[in-house]
């Protein structure tokens, strides 16, 4: 990885400091126009009552990846985002170690931007969740 996706994911992973993404530990790995990459240590507080990684902790992985990516590419001008549409697939889970997420700008237009991501198991690479999400740029009012 280079100095600039190093001091990006440091800086990236500062924002989330005192909200949900903080809260539950995601860490950015990597940053650079147009994608960003996270990871989360699962412990037992992000797991469902059967035993098994809680969805919302994926999607919430995912989704702050993109987010993430999202700021980082808006246009010049806007003064931020809003997700109007994300969906999940789930492929497999997880009970210990560590997740990684990988996401990837698809379209970044002027009013809106797609982003997908790869949550995969760090010690196999196996692929838990495919992870699509559409932005809207929000314009100031005037």
């Amino acid at each position: 990885m280079t100095d600039a996706a190093e001091e990006i994911a440091k800086a990236l992973s500062k924002v989330g400091d005192g909200f949900l993404p903080g809260l539950i530990g995601i860490e950015f790995t990597g940053g650079g126009d147009g994608w960003t990459e996270a990871e989360l240590a699962i412990r037992p507080e992000l797991m469902a009552p059967n035993g098994f990684l809680h969805a919302g902790t994926v999607v919430t992985l995912a989704d702050t990846a993109c987010g993430y990516g999202c700021v980082r590419a808006l246009p010049e001008g806007a003064q931020g985002f809003t997700t109007i549409e994300l969906k999940s697939n789930f492929l497999g889970t997880a009970r210990e170690g560590v997740i990684t997420c990988r996401a990837d700008a698809v379209h970044l237009g002027r009013t809106t931007q797609l982003w997908d991501a790869t949550v995969k198991r760090r010690d196999t690479g196996k692929t838990i969740a495919l992870f699509r999400c559409t932005q809207m740029v929000l314009w100031p009012k005037g």
